[in-house]
């Protein structure tokens, strides 16, 4: 018998318990369209180091009265092979809509939204927005999490003010807690210094508890 999550890893509302969970790929809403392999429960795991410093922001957020939302944290390989295995199957298009309107499908792996390793993978990396705690709603990004396009670049000119000044309170925050942001993602950080920068994990997400 083992634990479900080796050590050095936590689940996030262990140390975060304010964290709001929506994990996209344990749910059929995402680019796929149906939940991804090793998704077996609604959790959100990460390396201890980067759960401590992503409650240094949450603390921050709550200061101006927002709280995190999570959307993925750590993503076990057997995840990315089978994002992997869905972006070759050029055929399978039914997210189309409401993820990659404006690319073919057979350009994400050019256009880099597809890739053969994550940083996920190594436990350190987030997917996340934040939420005004008045109005239980996310804060206007100009784009939804996972939304394949310019749009959803640092920089990106297609937003507004408003969209611009809560990416920069977002980008700003988890960079002064830590975090390192991803260029053509707004959702995206990875802990500065991450514990496992060339190990690639494969043990699913799950509930805790003890399995065989």
């Amino acid at each position: 018998m083992k634990p479900v999550i080796p050590d050095g890893f936590v689940y996030v509302t262990d140390v975060v318990p304010e964290v709001i969970l929506e994990i996209r790929y344990y749910s059929g809403y995402n680019f796929i369209g149906r939940r991804v392999k090793s998704y077996n429960a609604p959790v959100a795991v990460l390396s201890c180091e980067a759960a401590e410093k992503l409650k240094r922001a949450n603390d921050l957020f709550m200061k101006r009265g927002c709280v995190i939302k999570i959307f993925d944290a750590y993503r076990p390989e057997p995840a990315v092979s089978d994002f992997v295995a869905w972006g070759r199957d050029v055929d399978n298009i039914v997210m189309k809509e409401y993820f990659f309107p404006d690319v073919s499908k057979d350009e994400l792996f050019d256009l880099g939204y597809i890739a053969k390793k994550s940083s996920h993978s190594r436990g350190s990396t987030v997917d996340l927005t934040i939420v005004d705690m008045k109005t239980g709603k996310e804060l206007d990004m100009g784009s939804p999490f996972d939304f394949f396009g310019e749009v959803s670049h640092h920089g990106a000119k297609l937003i507004t003010e408003l969209q611009k000044d809560n990416r920069q309170v977002l980008k700003g925050t988890m960079e002064e807690s830590g975090f390192e942001s991803f260029k053509t993602e707004w959702w995206h950080y990875t802990l500065e210094n991450e514990p496992y920068s060339d190990e690639y994990f494969d043990f699913p997400v799950d509930f805790c508890g003890l399995s065989s």
